[in-house]
């Protein structure tokens, strides 16, 4: 590809999807989890200290307890499934168990406040945790469970970690999966050129990135190029051949 010849290639219309993840800030989730755990807890303290004064005077029955929002194990778990959370009653019991799921002690039986249990059902209403964040964008990019994990330490796909359980947003990953299907990376794209025969290092590719010659978007911290545009180069590549 003689460096003298440049190629006008036309600049698509912005991308909704595109825009939609560069608007997810973690930064701006920790803050609006923050808020939203203080009024939690508050609640939940409060429905405690009527529960540990209910058992004080040795009227902490399970039918009381109930009625004040606090909810055995079993009752927990039917209610997570009442909502469709696909999970089962061990794995459910091993977040309890493992702090993930907030629990609190009245006597010797551990009970899940009720504002607990529905601000862990929205979650999984909002965001995947990361094995399924990592299978729905397996569908669509060839990716294997190392490198995602990597590029969530990287920050390139945003989370936030709740508890002890980091989680995704379901807006990101959908809008990955876009990027998966209708962008090529820079290393995919200078394969799909060699493929039709269009010979460029990868150094020069990236050079005409930083020019502007190519359009592209930087998407947590790396370069994708809409297929249209790859397509399109290729297509006046081969006809400049052809004069």
């Amino acid at each position: 590809m003689p460096r003298k010849k440049s190629i006008e290639l036309k600049k698509r219309k912005k991308d909704l999807e595109v825009e939609k993840i560069r608007k997810i800030k973690p930064t701006k989730m920790k803050k609006e989890r923050k808020i939203k755990e203080k009024a939690l807890y508050s609640n939940v303290n409060s429905m405690v200290k009527t529960a540990q004064a209910l058992q004080k005077q040795r009227k902490a029955e399970k039918r009381r307890l109930k009625s004040l929002g606090l909810y055995t194990l079993e009752e927990a778990y039917d209610k997570v499934k009442k909502n469709g959370v696909p999970i089962s009653f061990r794995a459910f019991g091993g977040r309890i168990e493992r702090k993930s799921i907030y629990s609190v002690k009245v006597g010797r039986k551990r009970y899940i406040p009720s504002p607990v249990l529905q601000d862990w059902v929205q979650l999984y209403d909002k965001f995947y945790t990361v094995r399924q964040a990592f299978t729905s964008l397996k569908k669509h990019e060839n990716i294997n469970f190392r490198a995602f994990i990597g590029r969530i330490e990287k920050k390139s796909i945003p989370s936030i970690k709740i508890g002890t359980q980091r989680w995704i947003p379901k807006e990101a990953i959908e809008s990955l999966t876009h990027v998966a299907d209708n962008y090529y990376d820079v290393a995919a794209s200078v394969q799909a050129l060699h493929k039709k025969g269009v010979k460029i290092k990868r150094n020069a590719f990236e050079r005409r990135l930083d020019r502007g010659r190519i359009p592209h978007e930087k998407i947590g911290g790396r370069r994708f190029i809409q297929k249209e545009t790859i397509t399109e180069l290729i297509e006046k590549e081969q006809a400049r051949r052809k004069r």
